[in-house]
Order: C-alpha cells, then structure tokens, then sequence
C-alpha cells in the first residue's frame, strides 16, 4: 500500500492538515486505539517465555515501535492519497487505492487484510484464555478455567469458551459499538494496572519483582493519566456500555470472587493449578 500509494499522492489533500482540530486528533485517538491492543497480549505468554525478563519488554516496546511507524507511514499515504472525507468505509486502504484508480492494488490490499484480521484474532485467542486461566488460579473464577490439557498443557477449556464467545459476538453485535467498548474496557484496565503497580510498590516495598518499573512515580501517574485522558474522548453510548459490564463484573467479583480469592484466603492456595511452563 505505502510504495504504490506514495506514487500517486495528491499534497493538496493535506490541506487543511487537522481539519477537526486538536478535539478531532483526541476523539480520533481515542477510536482507533483498539489499533494498539495486542501488544499487551505478549504480556499473557510470560509463564510460557525463555528468558522473559529480557525478551517480553524487547517483544512489547519493539512491537510497539515498530508499528507505530507503520501507522504514522500509512496514515500519511492514505490522507495523500484521496481527501480523508472519502476513507469512511471497513476497508480504508483498499478504498483508497480504488478511488485513484488503482483496482488492483486495491484487491491486493484487501486480500491482506483478511490474511491480517485472522492474524489479529489469533493474538486475542490466544491471550484471553490465559487471563482466565490466571484469575482461575487466583480463585477469582471455579477451578475448571484452570485445567490444562494433558497433552498440550494449554488452558483448553477457556480456548473453547472464548472461541464461542468471540464466534457469537461476531454474529450478533455492532463493530462500532464493539470497537468503543473495547477501547474503553481496556484504557480503564491500563489505568488500573498503572494504580495497581504504585500501590504495590507503597504497600509491599520488598516483594519478589521479576519485572521493575523505573521511574514509578512519573511512569504509575501519567500512564494513568494519558488513559483517562484518552478515555473522555469516546462517545457517551460507549461510557454507558462500560458503566453495565463494569457493574456486571463487580456482581461476578463479589457474588464468587471476593470469597474464594486466593489473595484473601491464604488456605485455598493448596489447590492452585502450576504455572502454564510446567
């Protein structure tokens, strides 16, 4: 896309640059920011890595960087290459290219974002079930989300769950509905990670940690802060959609949770499943 759009950009379509403003940088930010959710999805392998100390961060950062360069790239060719009014569609880029005239590189383009979109679901499907496994072990879910299958010693019967789930909800569920819920559910948890990782650095100054964060109090408060901030850009429907599932989850939380939580009850810890390396 990036080599045969360049050569037929129009620099007239770059004028004006930010047409909506620095609210339209925010709430555009904000929309596509479900774009940079996955990275963390590394995070859920840690138990499953060589060496992750050294190898998760490369994995992250690099990952990050590197395809916040392609971003920025593609986002400059596709705005060049067509007036931005003219990328509203599922399918921008192949959009792009069909409206100058370039039908073949268009169904290119296409065919790769379906190879890609099968990509991207993958990378989900296989960090959801491991979250689940983890809050299983913690008690916060019944013991049978932390079975491991014994050959493939993987979390199979969340797999399956998650599969089905995600199935359903393809079927049945707004993609712009999805994407602002999405993007709101997983600023919210950044956010409380963020909190979550000061606390404990107060609280508990001498626990193991595999993993150290520099710089804790300007990393802690402002990764925090730029969530939020991030956050207020999405529509109120999609502040709705979070306050009921947040709601929802608190239910589950202390209806099951908070009474077979591992953290709370030191003596349920005897059945906890092993980490998923062993």
């Amino acid at each position: 896309f990036v080599i045969v759009g360049a050569m037929h950009i129009d620099t007239a379509n770059y004028t004006p640059f930010a047409p909506n403003g620095f609210r339209g940088i925010h709430q555009g930010a904000a929309i596509v920011f479900f774009a940079y959710i996955g990275f963390d999805a590394i995070s859920t392998a840690g138990e499953e890595t060589k060496n992750a100390q050294r190898n998760l961060p490369i994995g992250i950062l690099g990952g990050l960087a590197i395809c916040t360069v392609i971003y920025v790239i593609v986002g400059f060719v596709a705005t060049g290459l067509v007036p931005y009014e003219q990328l509203r569609s599922s399918d921008p880029l192949a959009r792009a290219l069909e409206l100058a005239g370039l039908s073949t590189a268009s169904w290119i383009v296409a065919a790769g974002a379906v190879v890609s979109m099968s990509a991207v679901l993958l990378v989900f499907q296989y960090g959801q079930p491991r979250i689940f496994y983890a809050m299983a072990r913690d008690g916060l879910l019944p013991r049978f989300a932390a079975k491991l299958h014994p050959k493939t010693r993987t979390p199979h019967i969340t797999t399956i769950i998650t599969g089905v789930a995600v199935a359903l909800g393809s079927l049945l569920a707004d993609d712009a509905a999805t994407y602002d819920l999405t993007n709101i559910g997983t600023l919210a948890a950044f956010s409380v990670v963020c909190i979550g990782v000061l606390a404990l650095r107060i609280r508990e100054p001498d626990r193991h940690r595999p993993f150290r964060v520099p710089f804790i109090w300007a990393v802690s408060l402002g990764g925090a802060g730029a969530c939020v901030f991030v956050m207020k850009g999405l529509p109120p429907s999609a502040w709705k959609a979070f306050a009921w599932w947040m709601a929802a989850g608190l239910v589950c939380y202390f209806l099951y949770g908070y009474k077979h939580s591992v953290l709370r009850n030191p003596g349920a810890a005897r059945d906890v499943p092993p980490p998923l390396d062993h």
